[in-house]
């Protein structure tokens, strides 16, 4: 599954650069002028030049390779479950996909968020999709909600017998 998001993400994230230099560079540039924020209505309230559009795909490059980075860590993370050496394996493939639907749902919503800017620019009505940024926040928090869910039942013994000791949530012992 973590290959299949990462083609996914690196996709979106080409798509995200090319969209943004389509827009800039492209046949049917954009006004000098374009709305770059817009309220929870879809409504614009904020102004700016075109060249604006290069944070986005600059931000979102920089949190897939940060995520990525992160990634490459599993065993220095804290979990919200107790680690033992029975459920580690279980808690770090948990983890890791959450950590690969998260780079791919944020990668993805940074190019739909872009291309919302440059068709509202294009279409010179001013508003965007209201309901973009309430979707991303459940799909965001369902991921995390599912994925913490999910550790909790792959915290739990596989054999049926109980662990013993004691420590704190989240310590290998």
């Amino acid at each position: 599954m973590r290959k299949s998001l990462e083609v996914v993400a690196l996709f979106a994230l080409f798509l995200l650069f090319w969209i943004t230099y389509a827009a800039l560079e492209g046949p049917n540039r954009l006004p000098d002028r374009i709305a770059t924020h817009f309220d929870a209505a879809g409504n614009a309230n904020g102004w700016g030049p075109p060249t604006v559009l290069w944070v986005l795909p600059v931000a979102a490059l920089g949190l897939y390779l940060l995520m990525s980075v992160v990634a490459r860590f599993p065993s220095a993370w804290n979990y919200p479950v107790r680690v033992t050496r029975e459920n580690l394996d279980r808690l770090q493939s948990v983890a890791l996909n959450m950590v690969a639907l998260l780079k791919t749902e944020l990668v993805c919503f940074f190019a739909l968020l872009q291309w919302a800017i440059v068709h509202s620019a294009r279409s010179g009505h001013g508003r965007a999709f209201a309901l973009l940024v309430p979707v991303l926040l459940v799909v965001v928090f369902g991921t995390i909600g599912l994925s913490f869910m999910a550790m909790l039942r792959a915290a739990r013994p596989q054999t049926g017998s109980e662990g013993s000791g004691s420590g704190s949530p989240g310590k290998l012992r």
